[in-house]
């Protein structure tokens, strides 16, 4: 069985040759065209997976037709390539839906990957729809990569029961974002999601969040208040930062969950309660318990279903696609409708490490669209922004659970970076003073978003 359809639309048939027996090699269905009139008789005959679209065909403009078939609605995914290609060009194939750009002379193992990337996310896509047509919970769990399906997947599992959730991560995980998405797939979903942030609550607050209190109950209760757990009956409460709950609390907590009945604060009535718990901690709660800071038998009623949700780093693959969603949000609300970013820029956001996780990727994303005086956002402008903000974070050459080649990259791009600055960005100068051919420098600044100030020799 094929891995998947191809259709290679280009003038030169000495590239449709070569790419139909490689990308049959590979596994993939290949059919070529060498113009738009022979690539719309076969689309007409047959759905595409991919098209390998060359800019320039002697019976129209590639980009033209890339506008045609995203406005009659062709799903297939485009990877447009060009031996001429110019930033403008690439840019506007971005904004047309073009999945990337390719340059001439092909490189057969980038186009690989490209479609094996390409091909993830079409399957990704579709396991996506068609779990949202069974319950709408997806919209803010965005990715394709396999850490990300396998995190849906988990939560779409957990939704099912009625079984407390404890739900682990780094800061800026999204940990909330899986808390709703949670009570969103759940038969509780018309009911409250109500939540709490253990950590941002007084201790001598926090019953009284959680439970409620009578009038006169203490110096300021006027009147009475229902808490978090009557407020979420019949649907979820959300314990974020529950790792911050003092001791004495803990122990109130654990009784209600176990007996499943409170009483408010200054009260004496029992209240039978109905209401999931969905804990999230961003601590080590294991190793609490063994210190005493957080009671064993509370963390045991709390982690009946374990979620850790993956740092960003560990699913890179996702950034590019989370990047443009939050580049939609941030032009949309801060009124910069034309803002693009160019695979430059992309590229420089894959490679960064991202401690903050998603929620640095919004921001910086965010800053760029504000502060960019440009409508195009480069790598440049974003390995600007980020030896600004956080300016240690690439001291470190080994991150744990980041591959050898993005190890790899990342080197390379801060060994060109310090080599043009202290040449004063002399492209010349620095492939003789790294014993590198002046065009393969070229060719390597390209792949890595660099570029040098200047392409003459020094003075």
């Amino acid at each position: 069985m094929a891995r998947g359809t191809v259709l290679v639309v280009d003038d030169e048939p000495s590239i449709l040759g070569t790419l139909k027996k490689a990308l049959s090699l590979e596994g993939y269905a290949t059919d070529v065209a060498g113009g738009i009139a022979v690539a719309e008789e076969r689309l007409q005959k047959k759905d595409y997976d991919i098209i390998l679209l060359d800019l320039g065909l002697p019976d129209g403009d590639g980009l033209d037709w890339l506008a045609k078939l995203r406005e009659r609605g062709e799903t297939a995914e485009v990877i447009m390539m060009s031996g001429h290609g110019t930033i403008d060009a690439a840019v506007r194939a971005t904004k047309l839906g073009a999945l990337d750009f390719l340059e001439k002379p092909l490189s057969t193992d980038r186009l690989l990957v490209m479609l094996d990337n390409a091909f993830r996310l079409r399957r990704a896509q579709e396991e996506t729809r068609e779990l949202k047509a069974q319950a709408g919970y997806f919209d803010e769990l965005v990715g394709a990569s396999s850490a990300m399906l396998g995190l849906q997947e988990r939560v779409a599992r957990a939704a099912r029961s009625s079984a407390s959730v404890l739900v682990t991560g780094e800061r800026g995980t999204g940990k909330e974002l899986v808390a709703r998405a949670i009570h969103r797939a759940s038969p509780r979903a018309k009911a409250a999601l109500e939540r709490l942030n253990c950590a941002a609550v007084p201790a001598e607050l926090i019953e009284s969040e959680l439970f409620g209190h009578e009038a006169g109950a203490f110096t300021g209760a006027t009147k009475q208040r229902a808490g978090k757990f009557e407020r979420a009956h019949g649907g979820t409460l959300f314990l974020d930062e529950v790792g911050d709950m003092p001791l004495a609390m803990q122990s109130k907590l654990l009784r209600v969950l176990q007996e499943r009945e409170l009483e408010r604060v200054g009260g004496s009535e029992t209240f039978k309660i109905d209401v999931r718990v969905v804990a999230a901690t961003n601590r080590d709660l294991r190793a609490a318990c063994e210190q005493g800071d957080f009671r064993a038998d509370l963390y045991d009623r709390l982690n009946v279903v374990p979620i850790e949700i993956p740092p960003l780093r560990a699913r890179r693959d996702d950034i590019p696609l989370l990047a443009r969603q939050f580049l939609e949000l941030a032009r949309t609300s801060n009124a910069r409708p034309g803002m693009t970013l160019d695979e430059s820029a992309v590229r420089a956001m894959t490679l960064y490490a991202f401690p903050g996780n998603v929620r640095e990727l919004k921001n910086l994303v965010e800053r760029l669209v504000i502060l960019n005086p440009d409508d195009c956002i480069t790598g440049a402008d974003v390995e600007r922004a980020l030896s600004t903000e956080t300016p240690h974070t690439h001291t470190a050459l080994y991150q744990p659970g980041v591959p050898f080649r993005v190890l790899s990259e990342q080197a390379e791009r801060r060994i060109l970076e310090e080599a043009l600055e202290h040449h004063g960005g002399q492209m010349a100068a620095t492939a003789r003073a790294l014993g590198l051919e002046r065009s393969h420098l070229y060719k390597k600044a390209r792949a890595l978003g660099l570029r040098g100030d200047k392409d003459g020799d020094e003075a």
